[in-house]
């Protein structure tokens, strides 16, 4: 897909979840913090800035969807290994200094 094409397919899918919240493009702007004519523009499948994409986000209480950004720290088997090296067997116990062990005698 075209970076054309996804900036559409965005606007479409934003024009989407405005629709199911039954909401205008009047309405999605007061919200938003925008101007009516900038959320039809992004519905159009003009190119907004990120910060437009946040704030339609925000307003339409979707803004867990840049959750899939986010990547986990994936650990090699190599790391792993390591790590299960480190990891401890057994308690040490708690150890009695000598005055400790003098007390006890």
């Amino acid at each position: 897909m075209s970076d054309p094409a996804v900036v559409v397919e965005l606007g479409h899918l934003v024009q989407q979840m405005r629709l199911n919240r039954n909401l205008t493009q009047e309405q999605l702007a007061e919200m938003s913090g925008l101007n009516r004519v900038t959320i039809s523009r992004f519905e159009g499948g003009q190119a907004a800035s990120l910060l437009t994409l946040i704030q339609i986000l925000r307003a339409l209480d979707k803004l867990d969807i840049l959750d899939t950004f986010r990547e986990e720290a994936e650990i090699s088997p190599l790391q792993l290994l390591s790590l299960k090296k480190k990891e401890r067997k057994r308690a040490s116990g708690t150890r009695l200094s000598a005055k400790q062990k003098n007390e006890e005698n």
